[in-house]
């Protein structure tokens, strides 16, 4: 047969607390499969399953790293046991690369441990079995024959000869059987030079489980008796051992084992605790304080408490249901002698592997971003060594670690305090795939959408996590506008830099957009860096501040409001003053100012000028200007409607001075003149009456004037006049009794509103036409809410009647 020799650091074995203790190395068994065999000197090699490893004393296992770990006790079937002080068990490590264990290679490894200093009694608690072992004082057997120790003892009469038998005591009875029948039903029993020992697998049908001090304990309550001559030998071979008392919290688990195990001391009161001993992975802890161990017992319990995470144990990382969390493993073992009457010493051993329950570890994400660099820095973790980063998502984009690199992105690894681990992130702030978002007057918010896929575990489980990271910077210049004039214009010089992406311009409440600049009359134009507005001097949305003979100082401004919210952030404003002989100016509170320019041959005197209404004379005058301001409601104005607007009409105009004779003809000395002025408003607009007007230097103007020179033929047309309006509204529906004007009028929604509209104009051809009618709560009629009672000429429907 071929001879092998173990790989280097292949094994590695010792002998504690009268245990085989052999650990074999993960590494060299990667991607192989092996077995073990124990070497019985007598019938060879025996291949170790789990039923004979709790009958022989035996446990196969793996500690917490993963290593297969293999524990064999000293009194265990295949032990070769020389005076009960030197122990020697040889294992065969048959590794294979296949499963069928074909082509396997056999290495022999024997192993060795003295024990010398037995307790009387000594007990193992195992992971798979229970045993105890006790001390045999048998004193020599006398020559004397007598059968009076017979009688004494009636049940041990039916003991066999020679031949050991075990009784157990379980809730079922009592039972008496032969150690070969024992063996049959999983116990080992044996004796020694100096020992006798019964193993027992746990919840066997003879076993009782009850509680002590809080904790389960199965126990075994057996009896092992021999006859030989004048000598019967009767041995308390009873075991207990706890088969729970973990308890767990979020940072620490704690193991309880009773310190006083009644069915093991019969006299308590004569019970000692001598030493309490604790171990990790088969080794004594002896100052456990000094590895955050805490050892502590009392009257009734030994507790050890374990930090989760301590030195010794192993954090596993793992998933459930989509959540990262963490596993904690550690090998335990608790050693504890005591003296009582009855049994001198005691050593009680219990070996422990406990594993906590699934506990969540949410990650975090740590922005530890510095704006001035414009690049993001996230940090992601905290992480166990056994966690890779595998792939991220940027803004929903997929990136390898690789494919992250080639685009700037930067991905490293970075040591975390409790050996954790994390992973820093880089990304530029200009990157296509950072979302951009301005908000407040000059800042804008960079956000970055990260969607983390890692590797967890030996498994490799996937998990995902998503993060959101903000940074806000102010890096946005809010652009300033230049304005200037000429003789007939102003110019607004505005920066296009983040124009429709930022900021809009309005004009007043509407979008100044090429076809309303258009509409309006200006001329937009544009190069590289700005936007040229040129806004004609009576153009719609000039506001005219000071209006005097010959002269206006006009402003026109616009607003740069936000995309999205519309908050207005900056005011653009030009404002000039013009020289002009000539002008109309029609306001929208229904002001028309007027500057007229008026040659004639010969000239006329302009202070003897007047409008329809001949008390509305000139409120300046030279030689060959007037000045004219009145209201549309007044000087024998004239409405009427053309499409879509609406047509105020006046005449300025002389009136000849005729000398009287004694006959005809009369002699005329000025020459006959008249001005035609139109202002016209589109009809969809409001326009402000006076009673409710503000200062029309406030106002945007929106109609457009025209004066047109009448020829001598036109003088005799029909003159049109302002239309008398007059509405009131009845205390019922006879419409005989009405309110006072100007007082507040309270109705409840419910309650009818009886409305008169009345046009006192003589004419025949005059009609009333209701448009648009409603009801407000104060006396600005553009206030909201407001109550429709007619729109377009119809009434609507469940609203306050109107006549």
């Amino acid at each position: 047969c071929a001879l092998y020799v173990l790989p280097p650091g292949f094994v590695e074995s010792s002998c504690h607390s009268r245990i085989f203790w052999m650990k074999l190395n993960k590494l060299l068994l990667q991607g192989k499969f092996f077995q073990l065999e124990i070497n019985d000197p007598y019938a060879g090699p025996v291949l170790l399953d789990e039923k004979l490893s709790s009958r022989c004393g035996y446990v196969l296992s793996e500690d917490v790293w993963g290593n297969p770990v293999f524990r064999a006790s000293v009194l265990g079937c295949h032990v070769a046991n020389e005076a009960d002080e030197l122990f020697s068990l040889t294992v065969n490590i048959k590794v294979s690369s296949f499963s069928t264990m074909r082509a396997a290679v056999t290495y022999i490894y024997p192993m060795y441990c003295s024990y010398s200093y037995w307790a009387s009694r000594e007990i193992v608690c195992e992971e798979n079995y229970m045993e105890v072992s006790v001390k045999t004082d048998v004193p020599a057997v006398s020559n004397d024959f007598t059968v009076a120790w017979m009688s004494a003892l009636p049940e041990t009469q039916n003991v066999a000869y020679q031949l050991w038998q075990l009784m157990f005591v379980s809730p079922s009875g009592r039972k008496r059987i032969t150690v070969s029948d024992a063996t049959k039903l999983g116990y080992s029993f044996n004796n020694t030079l100096s020992r006798v020992y019964l193993r027992a697998p746990y919840h066997s049908n003879e076993s009782d489980t009850s509680m002590v001090s809080g904790v389960n304990m199965n126990m075994v309550t057996s009896t092992s008796m021999y006859r030989q001559r004048w000598l019967l030998l009767l041995i308390d071979t009873t075991v207990s051992c706890p088969v729970d008392g973990i308890s767990f919290t979020d940072t620490a688990l704690t193991w309880t084992v009773p310190s006083v195990i009644p069915t093991l001391v019969v006299q308590e009161s004569t019970f000692l605790s001598k030493n309490i001993l604790m171990g990790v992975d088969g080794r004594v802890i002896v100052k456990p304080e000094e590895k955050n161990y805490l050892l502590e017992h009392n009257k009734t319990h030994i507790g050890i408490t374990v930090p989760i995470g301590a030195e010794g144990g192993r954090l596993k990382s793992s998933v459930s249901g989509g959540v990262y969390g963490v596993i904690y493993s550690i090998d335990l073992f608790l050693e504890h002698t005591w003296t009582d009457a009855d049994w001198q010493t005691t050593k009680y051993t219990v070996i422990k592997s406990i594993t906590t329950p699934f506990v969540p570890q949410i990650p975090i994400v740590i922005n530890n971003t510095l704006p001035e660099e414009r690049l993001f820095n996230v940090a992601f973790g905290h992480f166990l060594p056994d966690v890779s980063l595998v792939a991220i998502a940027i803004g929903n984009v997929p990136f390898t670690l690789r494919e992250a690199q080639h685009h700037r992105f930067k991905i490293y690894e970075t040591p975390f305090s409790n050996r954790t681990k994390g992973f820093i992130l880089e990304v530029p702030f200009d990157d296509p795939y950072v979302l951009k978002e301005y908000v407040n007057r000059n800042e804008t918010k960079y956000i970055l959408l990260i969607n983390y896929t890692i590797s967890v575990g030996p498994e490799m489980t996937l998990y995902y996590h998503s993060a959101e990271v903000q940074c806000v910077v102010a890096d946005i210049e809010l652009p300033e506008a230049v304005g200037y004039c000429d003789e007939e214009n102003l110019y607004l010089a505005i920066p296009t830099f983040g124009l429709h992406q930022y900021w809009n311009l309005y004009l007043g409440n509407k979008l100044l957009n090429r076809q309303v600049a258009l509409t309006h009359g200006y001329l937009p134009a544009t190069n590289s860096t700005h936007l040229i507005l040129q806004i004609p001097l009576f153009a719609v949305g000039v506001i005219y501040e000071d209006v005097s003979f010959q002269k206006i100082k006009a402003r026109f401004e616009v607003a740069l409001r936000k995309v999205r919210t519309m908050e207005t952030l900056q005011m653009f404003s030009v404002s000039c003053s013009f020289n002009s002989s000539s002008f109309i100016i029609c306001h929208p509170d229904g002001t028309i100012m007027i500057s007229a320019q008026m040659k004639t041959v010969p000239s006329i005197d302009m202070s003897k000028t007047k409008l329809r209404d001949s008390s509305c004379k000139p409120r300046e005058y030279n030689e060959g200007h007037a000045f004219f301001k009145f209201h549309v409601t007044s000087c024998g104005t004239s409405v009427r409607f053309e499409g879509d607007h609406i047509i105020y009409e006046n005449e300025i105009s002389y009136e000849k001075e005729t000398l009287p004779r004694q006959s005809i003809p009369t002699i005329t000395r000025d020459p006959d003149y008249r001005l035609t002025v139109l202002c016209y408003y589109r009809a969809k607009e409001t326009l402000v009456l006076g009673a409710f007007a503000s200062d029309p230097s406030t106002l945007t103007p929106f109609g457009s004037g025209m004066m047109v020179t009448r020829s001598n033929i036109a003088v005799n047309r029909r003159t049109r006049q302002a239309l008398n309006v007059v509405s009131r509204v009845s205390k019922d529906e006879s419409f005989m009794e009405f309110y006072e004007p100007n007082t507040a009028i309270f109705k409840r929604p419910v309650e009818p509103v009886f409305l008169e509209v009345e046009v006192k104009d003589e004419s025949l051809n005059t009609e009333l036409y209701l448009e648009d009618c409603w009801v407000t709560r104060s006396l600005d009629f553009n206030s909201t809410p407001r109550w429709n009672i007619t729109v377009d000429g119809q009434v609507v429907t469940e609203q306050p009647m109107c006549s």
